[in-house]
């Protein structure tokens, strides 16, 4: 596993980074590895604006057709 050092943090970051981490339950450094996970999942929103955007781009389907009416039509021929 890689290593990240985070340099010049004010101190009153770092203690209210140690508070959290304390009311979860977790070290230091379990707490900030959630952060820095959890900051690269996909944003709901973001995600559903995606779909959206790719949705528009794709040709809709036609209305549904009774196939009854296409075998009626194709041996009226």
């Amino acid at each position: 596993m890689a290593q990240v050092l985070i340099r010049d943090l004010p101190e009153a970051t770092v203690e209210q980074l140690r508070q959290r981490a304390k009311r979860h339950g977790r070290s230091l450094e379990g707490e900030l590895r959630l952060i820095v996970t959890a900051a690269l999942r996909p944003d709901p929103a973001e995600l559903a604006a995606e779909m959206a955007r790719i949705r528009a781009m794709t040709p809709q389907a036609p209305a549904a057709v009774n196939s009854t009416d296409l075998i009626r039509e194709d041996r009226d021929r």
